[in-house]
């Protein structure tokens, strides 16, 4: 399976029996970054979490029994 990364349009190929490989062909809306892009924002996110910059945009809260 042939497949482009989103941030620099690099092809690259597959292996059709990989789970990345179905789950792109079964859900379009997945996208695929290749592993230097993937790699870079990896390194960028850990450096901003690092620096407390870093924060989701919907927190996970902790529901209790009660409610």
């Amino acid at each position: 399976m042939r497949v482009k990364c989103v941030l620099c349009d690099k092809i690259d190929k597959l292996d059709d029996h990989l789970p990345l490989a179905k789950r792109l062909r079964n859900r379009p809306i997945h996208t695929y970054m290749c592993d230097s892009c993937n790699e870079r924002i990896k390194e960028r996110t850990e450096a901003r979490k690092e620096a407390e910059s870093f924060h989701l945009a919907f927190e996970k809260k902790e529901e209790s029994e009660w409610e």
